[in-house]
């Protein structure tokens, strides 16, 4: 087997490099308002009716209509505002960041 060769892994390095910065801008959140408030709105709503829709599976399966999707529904609605307030917190501490940096 043959040494590698410097050149290439650095050109491989550069390159991975690059890709990892593309990935990380990608993940940024909005910064304008309406992009914040459909991300927060989009939580908010999705995780009750994906909740709701596991639970009507579940009665379906197993025959228990309705007590499974109103119990998934509920875990769902408390799982949404988690990840609501979670999402803000971020946001918060992230503007924070950001003004304490600029006061420096």
């Amino acid at each position: 087997m043959s040494e590698p060769d410097p050149e290439r892994l650095r050109d491989l390095g550069a390159k991975l490099d690059a890709v990892q910065q593309r990935e990380v801008a990608r993940k940024v959140p909005p910064n304008n308002a309406a992009g914040i408030i459909l991300r927060l709105a989009t939580e908010l709503v999705a995780a009750p009716i994906i909740g709701a829709a596991i639970g009507l599976g579940l009665d379906w399966l197993f025959s228990t209509r309705p007590l499974l999707t109103i119990v998934m529904f509920l875990l769902g609605a408390v799982a949404g505002i988690r990840n609501v307030m979670r999402t803000a917190r971020d946001m918060n501490a992230r503007e924070q960041n950001r003004a304490n940096d600029g006061r420096e």
